[in-house]
This record gives C-alpha cells, sequence and structure tokens, in this order.
C-alpha cells in the first residue's frame, strides 16, 4: 500500500492529522493540475500556487471525506479547483458590473482574471453536459481538469480505456459544437 493511499485511508477515518502528511507527498502533482488549469502564461506559476492554498483548506474542513483512491483523490481535487476558478471567475464579473462585490485590489489581478467570462461560459457548458451525458463530462473533467490519462480516467469510473477515449472525443465535439473555436 502507498503512503498516498495509507494516508487517505487515514484522513478517511477521520484523521485530521493525515491531510497535512498527505498534501506534501501530492504537492507537485497538485501544483501541476493548477497549473495547467491556469488561465493566461505570466502569472501562472503563482496562480497555481494559490490554488492549490486555497484547495488546502477547502480539503482541510471536510471530515471523513469518501475518497477511494489516488486517483479519485485528483478527481475531487479538479472539481475543487475548478470551483474556486469558477468562483473566483464570478467575483470578478460582478466586480466588473460593480453590483456590490468586494473589492479586489489591482495587485491582485493576473491574466486568469481577464478570462473570467471564458471560464463561466465552460462551466455553463459543462454543467449543461453534465445534464445531458453525465459521464461525459466526468470524462472531461476528470481529464482536462484533473490531469488524469484516459486509463486513470477508466479506473476511476469503471468503465474500459476504449470507453473514456470514446467519450472525450464526442465530449469534445458537443463542446467545440456549443462554445465555438477555442479561442487563444
Amino acid at each position: 500500500m502507498s503512503d498516498v493511499t495509507r494516508l487517505l485511508g487515514a484522513w478517511r477515518s477521520g484523521d485530521a492529522h493525515a491531510l497535512d502528511q498527505l498534501i506534501p507527498l501530492v504537492y507537485e502533482d497538485l501544483r501541476r493540475l493548477a497549473q495547467g488549469m491556469a488561465y493566461g502564461r505570466g502569472a501562472a506559476g503563482t496562480q497555481a500556487t494559490a490554488l492549490v492554498h486555497e484547495l488546502y483548506v477547502r480539503l482541510a474542513g471536510q471530515t471523513h471525506p469518501d475518497i477511494q483512491s489516488r486517483a479519485h483523490f485528483f478527481a475531487v481535487a479538479s472539481r475543487a479547483m475548478r470551483q474556486i476558478l469558477v468562483d473566483r471567475a464570478r467575483r470578478v464579473q460582478a466586480q466588473r458590473r460593480g453590483g456590490g462585490a468586494e473589492i479586489v485590489p489591482l495587485d491582485e489581478f493576473d491574466a486568469a482574471d481577464t478570462r473570467a467570462s471564458e471560464m463561466l461560459e465552460l462551466d455553463d457548458a459543462l454543467n449543461r453536459l453534465a445534464e445531458l451525458h453525465p459521464r461525459r463530462a466526468q470524462v472531461i473533467e476528470l481529464r482536462y481538469f484533473g490531469g488524469l490519462g484516459a486509463e486513470e480516467t477508466a479506473e476511476t469510473l469503471g468503465v474500459s480505456s476504449e470507453t473514456v477515449r470514446r467519450e472525450t472525443r464526442l465530449a469534445e465535439a458537443w463542446l467545440a459544437d456549443l462554445l465555438g473555436p477555442v479561442r487563444s
């Protein structure tokens, strides 16, 4: 049994200190995942670090999480990171409209914040996909937000890797049709 699996089991059993021991073991993987999710180039490293730290705060608030494996942990982490980014994008959009949003100092804005509307548009599209095809939305979330490969995604979802590849192609086509061409 790997240290990660052992610590996940301890955390699931209620050992709050297990998370403190787990994070250093998976920190670089989480940071790479966060960096892949970071929009923009210049401050992506800073944003990734902040994203991992905010993820830790959210995870630390959980008691007895139902996380079964390393792959499942990264799936949960990717979903939480996506939600953090969506929440941030909503705050930015609200501030731009001036509707009672909290004041965010100018030096806290980075390239990611300028793409808030695109993040919200993608989140809406993924939510619509989840309503129509839940597994396809899970596949996209695990592969693109979670950074899992086809085999890890298949293991997490309990399906074949060929099913994951097919669902990925179908979901990508559906999203491209809904969102239009990819903007750079």
